[in-house]
């Protein structure tokens, strides 16, 4: 991932280089979302910084700043769980956690910038990406929808 967190000049390689080695040594730090999440969490400091300032985002700033929080943090708790089912319940609870943020990003944009703003709501969907992909994993099955094809307005109503 050679994105720039915007403003500092950091890269996600030299951010990297900085995690302590006990993080680094811990069977979790293989888990690409849960690396992606510290760093979103890490570079979003500065963002909420920002979003604190402007008395019109400090409350979104702290949701902001909990949701980040949360994303890696829900891994971290799901990824030492003994049994799947408890895996999955905190593996949602980070999926909900990033899309949540990427929300708080989204309403601050005019604040942070637009380009600032894109590259975390990108960041944080590869988050939920790949937390999306590890829920059915850990169930042993994949959620589907059904097999009825989506028409366009004004058709046959979809079957539920």
């Amino acid at each position: 991932m050679g994105a720039v967190a915007k403003r500092s000049g950091l890269t996600f390689e030299k951010w990297l280089e900085a995690v302590p080695q006990a993080i680094r040594d811990d069977p979790l730090w293989t888990v690409t979302a849960y690396r992606l999440a510290l760093f979103a969490a890490d570079i979003g400091w500065h963002d909420v910084t920002k979003l604190m300032r402007d008395p019109r985002t400090r409350k979104l700033a702290g949701q902001l700043y909990e949701a980040l929080g949360s994303a890696g943090a829900n891994l971290s708790e799901g990824y030492s769980r003994g049994s799947a089912k408890d895996r999955v319940r905190f593996y949602e609870y980070s999926l909900g956690s990033a899309r949540e943020a990427r929300g708080w990003y989204f309403n601050g944009r005019f604040v942070l910038g637009e380009q600032v703003a894109l590259h975390r709501i990108q960041l944080l969907t590869d988050v939920a990406k790949l937390v999306e992909a590890m829920i059915p994993q850990q169930r042993g099955y994949a959620v589907h929808e059904g097999l009825e094809e989506y028409g366009p307005p004004g058709k046959e109503p979809i079957p539920w």
